[in-house]
């Protein structure tokens, strides 16, 4: 059975929507910036991708919209989006029953250091009886399974930066296993508050020293020094192509391959030598029935980061051969949205396939030579490829690739006002 995106739900730094998003990450609109006055993780982080405040009661009423971590209030929002932009009703154009909810994500922390804090503050009774609901990493999966009546399938995905796709990847195997006709599957991320992000800045994991905060995420480039850290939320509608087409849908993009493996070799660290990142990318080629000659794009994990960039560029030789395929990150623009990254940069390259477009690798002014790839950069590049292969690492060297393949007649959707 073949899995097609169908709906995309996505917020991001660039953007809120499939258009916006993919405009941006063609035409260099930078989601980066310095966190305001006043903002929890100002003295913390130099450089961000932030989204706009929401108020929760705009996706839930009454007392409940004030218990709800940031994670849970982006999910539902994305997953309104998503379905929407699938044009599925719950129960009306998918059985209740049929239709599941992965997302994945490390849970809400924020949450959880409020508590801390308050109940270091004020004693025990100044712990909400709502705190177990605000942190549980499964939550934006249950709420978005009550809200729109979803009794199918549902978890959660924890698997570092690689949990959306890994989520993606879930949700391919339940729809070929006959377990679901549809699947709403990505993560939710917000990790912009003081703790989480002095975890990374003491570890010297985020980038550093720039002026222009939207030049600060330079994956591959020589001066690279870093990732940015973004939040965001991200969900995709992947549903059975013989159920797509007896709705009249003929959706974004195939994701017919993916790939799932573990580096088994250090809690923070990739493999060096790429090895288990190779074999994810050579299992994804495998699964969906191409050669490494027939991928025409490939988004990357790509977070401008010392290790993991040469660590990526060394296994995609290993794969495509030297300068053997297109490479881009588009977390240039975005920042890195931990799990969230993996589910826009599918989309990216779903959306890439249907406009023949390839989003490039900005501010990559001096390559690294360490880094030897045939890299996308300064501008968006005309390609009528069928496939994309996009990764996602993750800590503890968890790594997922997803093949796509494109739909014909996808690239007038993909540019359309619903998208």
């Amino acid at each position: 059975m073949t899995a097609v995106i169908t709906g995309m739900g996505l917020f991001s730094p660039v953007g809120r929507g499939a258009a916006a998003t993919f405009d941006a990450l063609t035409s260099g609109k930078s989601g980066l910036t310095r966190p305001p006055e006043g903002h929890p993780a100002r003295e913390s982080l130099e450089v961000a991708g932030l989204l706009p405040e929401i108020d929760p009661r705009t996706v839930v009423a009454g007392p409940e919209s004030k218990v709800l971590d940031r994670i849970v209030v982006l999910a539902l929002l994305t997953a309104v989006d998503a379905l929407a932009d699938a044009g599925i009703e719950v129960g009306r154009d998918v059985d209740p029953q049929r239709i599941g909810v992965i997302v994945g994500g490390v849970g809400g922390m924020s949450t959880l250091e409020s508590q801390v804090i308050a109940r270091t503050a004020r004693g025990r009774a100044a712990v909400s009886p709502y705190l177990l609901t605000g942190i549980l990493p499964n939550m934006p999966a249950a709420r978005i399974a009550i809200a729109h009546g979803i009794r199918g399938y549902s978890s959660s995905v924890g698997t570092a930066c690689a949990s959306g796709a890994q989520s993606v990847a879930d949700a391919v195997r339940l729809i070929r296993a006959g377990e679901a006709d549809v699947v709403l599957c990505g993560a939710s991320e917000a990790p912009l508050f003081p703790t989480f992000a002095d975890t990374f800045g003491n570890a010297r994991a985020l980038a550093r020293g720039w002026d222009d905060p939207t030049e600060a995420s330079r994956p591959f480039d020589r001066r690279r020094n870093g990732f940015v850290l973004a939040e965001g939320a991200a969900l995709l509608v992947l549903e059975r192509a013989e159920h797509a087409a007896a709705r009249g849908v003929t959706g974004y993009a195939e994701v017919i391959g993916y790939g799932a493996t573990t580096d088994a070799y250090h809690p923070t660290a990739p493999r060096p030598d790429g090895a288990g990142a190779a074999e994810c990318m050579r299992r994804a080629l495998a699964a969906g029935g191409v050669t490494a000659g027939d991928v025409g794009y490939v988004n990357a994990h790509g977070t401008g980061t010392k290790l993991g960039d040469v660590a990526e560029t060394t296994a995609l030789a290993e794969v495509f051969g030297d300068g053997g395929v297109p490479v881009s990150s588009t977390k240039a623009l975005t920042g890195h949205l931990l799990g969230a990254s993996g589910v826009v940069e599918a989309a990216a390259c779903a959306l890439a396939l249907g406009a023949g477009l390839l989003p490039p690798t900005y501010h990559l002014d001096d390559p690294d030579p360490d880094c030897p790839a045939d890299h996308v950069r300064g501008r968006a590049r005309p390609s009528g490829t069928d496939f994309a292969l996009t990764n996602s690492f993750g800590f503890g060297g968890q790594n997922v690739s997803l093949l796509l393949r494109r739909i014909a007649g996808a690239g007038a959707r993909a540019a359309g006002p619903h998208s």
